[in-house]
């Protein structure tokens, strides 16, 4: 247990599993509280409610879960976290807390915890570029430069993701920002690709469009066993049921139908998911139920 994350937020800090040859790691890179109708849109507040309590805000608590596989070309690291650029005015309104040890994020503690340093890193695949999901990319160091994290990898993440975050309005700028990619950009470590690609032996990644247009999900195949890191697509375990879609997605009609694929083929072939925003459940199997998908097992 990670006694760094509030007491609503319970996961560990590391939970190690194995998909056939390959052994992922899930960190708990920190946790948030953001507000609950804005994490299931259009879903009354008398549903979603049942499932998770509201704080006197009406936030509901959240992680910031990454993943960490062991391959045999190298370490693959997927999503960041927050990172340490930002200030506590901007941690207070998200309910964040990400502190480790020694003036690090807990996402450097859970990359000790599992046994590397970010310099063992070979490659970060970024599901997209969201604050939440590559601020660790790069870091402030104490001089106040701000540089790549992870000196030694490649980054990966589709091409027409960084175009939109570089070009927001009103509705996006939120959520980006230009700090978390623009020291990699400047340093030649990021890498493009368009549409679904294998990009490690067994590590695919596949457009899961709705959240932002160009959000992708990464699928890890060994063994005859499959790992789905779902990203933003289904950000926790309560999201499961199509039509529960954030408000923050700027397409919910596509992520609708993204969802409808993925879940589909992820209940025919047995994958375990990965749920990124989950304070609690880290992995699960599907079942449906004739009306809807839940967890069959989770853990």
């Amino acid at each position: 247990m990670n006694d760094r994350l509030p007491a609503g937020f319970p996961a560990p800090l590391l939970e190690t599993r194995t998909v056939g040859r390959l052994t992922v790691h899930a960190i708990q890179a920190g946790g948030q509280q953001l507000d609950g109708g804005a994490m299931f849109g259009v879903v009354p507040k008398t549903l979603w409610s049942r499932r998770l309590e509201a704080d006197a805000k009406n936030r509901i608590p959240l992680g910031m879960r990454c993943l960490l596989i062991e391959h045999d070309d190298g370490l693959v690291l997927l999503d960041t976290g927050l990172g340490n650029k930002e200030n506590a005015k901007f941690h207070d309104i998200y309910g964040v807390e990400n502190r480790g040890d020694d003036d690090r994020t807990a996402l450097e503690d859970g990359l000790r915890a599992a046994g590397f340093t970010a310099d063992d890193v070979s490659l970060v695949i970024n599901t997209h570029l969201h604050f939440d999901h590559s601020g660790g990319n790069s870091w402030r160091a104490p001089s106040g430069e701000v540089l790549p994290t992870f000196r030694r990898a490649r980054y990966l993440v589709q091409a027409g993701e960084l175009d939109y975050a570089e070009h927001t309005n009103e509705r996006t700028a939120a959520s980006y920002f230009p700090a978390n990619w623009h020291p990699v950009v400047a340093a030649g470590q990021f890498d493009f690709v368009r549409g679904e690609q294998e990009v490690r032996s067994g590590v695919t990644v596949r457009p899961t469009p709705g959240h932002t247009p160009h959000h992708q999900s990464v699928i890890i195949r060994s063994g005859g066993e499959t790992l789905c890191f779902l990203g933003d697509l289904i950000p926790t375990s309560h999201h499961l049921p199509l039509p529960w879609i954030m408000g923050y997605d700027v397409e919910p009609l596509v992520t609708l139908e993204s969802k409808r694929a993925l879940l589909a083929q992820a209940l025919r072939e047995e994958w375990l998911l990965v749920f990124e925003h989950d304070a609690h459940v880290g992995f699960g199997r599907l079942a449906h139920d004739g009306k809807a998908y839940h967890l069959v097992a989770a853990g």
